[in-house]
């Protein structure tokens, strides 16, 4: 299993989504974290094995949420580069590539 970094963005993204969820229904946030975990778990896990969306980025879905883990593969770890509705304006986090 290869271990895993977030981009700062990316972290951003995963907290105030937690906190959104947080506000419209009490332990709304965990269920939304845990799902975030299986899903980079799932990633880690076997990394190759999402598409490739854009240049060398890979996408996730999360069950049951409409989000999607985007990350790549680089030497030694796994970098989730957003956590991102997939109703999303996309591409939104392609500048994070350049960071």
């Amino acid at each position: 299993m290869m271990p895993y970094t977030f981009h700062p963005d990316a972290l951003s993204e995963l907290e105030a989504t937690a906190q959104y969820y947080a506000k419209r229904q009490p332990g709304l946030e965990m269920r939304f974290i845990l799902n975030i975990e299986t899903t980079i778990q799932r990633i880690c896990d076997s990394p190759h094995s999402w598409k490739i969306i854009a240049s060398d980025v890979r996408r996730c879905l999360v069950h049951v949420f409409p989000y999607a883990v985007l990350y790549s593969i680089e030497r030694e770890h796994i970098l989730i580069i957003a956590v991102m509705h997939c109703s999303r304006e996309p591409g939104y986090w392609q500048h994070r590539l350049v960071s």
